[in-house]
């Protein structure tokens, strides 16, 4: 199976893993945060896709603690997928 792009897709998709690449340099020298509590994503990205990708097991929510601990996101896994759809819309 051959699988054709054209120069303009190609270029979105080199752009969209670039800056993947710069996020992920920037978290492991501690520029940003490795996580988003739910509430910070909910705002960046909304509630209903966030809630929707936990559910798809896309996206994984990890608790700090016990009882009103909040709850944590992996920025990488939220970034992925919003790259992973801004290609997608193109091709």
């Amino acid at each position: 199976m051959e699988i054709q792009i054209t120069q303009h897709q190609l270029k979105l998709m080199l752009q969209q893993a670039a800056a993947l690449g710069a996020k992920a340099a920037l978290i492991q020298t501690g520029k940003i945060k490795p996580y988003l509590t739910k509430a910070e994503a909910f705002r960046l990205y909304g509630r209903n896709n966030i809630e929707h990708w936990i559910n798809e097991g896309l996206i994984t929510a990890r608790k700090d603690g016990d009882l009103s601990a909040s709850w944590r996101l992996d920025c990488m896994q939220v970034e992925a997928i919003i790259r992973s759809k801004e290609i997608l819309q193109c091709l």
